[in-house]
């Protein structure tokens, strides 16, 4: 192959390798959160995190809180001391307490309900974006998200994960921004994950809280196709034998 017909296929290569390179400095890329909607014990944590850390501003208003005791297993006394904020009822669902004008007033919009949340934007874009704030001294709020660039949204786990900034690494695909821990929060990194890992946990039951007894429910019907499909099939065979000798 002449040199003249190579610099195509050099030049092809060298354009790939530029726009990886820049999708790597563009896109954060997403941690995967470890979600077990089995697990009851992190279901209850991260219903009692979304409660403490995110009802004052946001609201999931198709959860109650008799939803969550019965799905959990637990006693609805348990889920009124232990999760529901003070004077709630069992059954109430899960309302911020900030009203529209306050929020408007001090944010400039409302902060959006939570219910489906985990349905539009996914698991782990949730858990890394809760992970990913970082001091950013030209925003409101003095800080800055790497998974939603200008977040409207102040960190709110600051005291618990602790203070981020970002550096500039660069590889033979180009450059990549990534966090550093400052100052570290009240909990441990193992512990911080955890803790968010089980909030995600919370949003995804609550965007779809008959998960678990749906999948179960598609095992007995694909099992149900397979062995229709088998009758169908010599079903078909039978009625068709007929025709099939008279052709031939």
């Amino acid at each position: 192959m002449s040199l003249i017909n190579m610099k195509p296929i050099t030049t092809l290569l060298l354009l790939l390798t530029l726009s990886f390179g820049s999708l790597a400095s563009e896109e954060a890329k997403l941690q995967e959160a470890d979600i077990d909607l089995s697990d009851k014990v992190s279901l209850l944590r991260g219903a009692k995190h979304f409660v403490t850390y995110c009802l004052g501003c946001h609201s999931a208003k198709y959860m109650r809180y008799l939803r969550i005791a019965l799905d959990a297993g637990v006693d609805e006394k348990t889920v009124l001391k232990d999760i529901a904020p003070e004077g709630a009822s069992i059954y109430d669902q899960l309302h911020s307490a900030m009203n529209k004008h306050d929020a408007e007033k001090w944010f400039g919009t409302q902060p959006p309900d939570l219910s489906l949340i985990a349905r539009s934007r996914g698991a782990d874009w949730l858990y890394s974006y809760l992970k990913s704030y970082y001091i950013d001294p030209a925003r409101p709020f003095g800080v800055n998200n790497m998974v939603f660039e200008d977040t409207a949204m102040p960190d709110p786990f600051w005291q618990l994960q602790g203070e981020q900034h970002t550096v500039q690494r660069k590889t033979i695909w180009g450059e990549y921004t990534q966090l550093v821990l400052d100052e570290p929060g009240l909990l441990s990194p193992k512990e911080f994950d955890l803790m968010v890992n089980d909030l995600v946990h919370f949003l995804v039951y609550v965007g779809e809280p008959v998960q678990r007894e749906r999948q179960s429910i598609g095992k007995y019907v694909l099992i149900f196709l397979s062995v229709f499909f088998v009758i169908a099939y010599l079903l078909k065979k039978e009625y068709w034998k007929d025709i099939h000798k008279e052709v031939q």
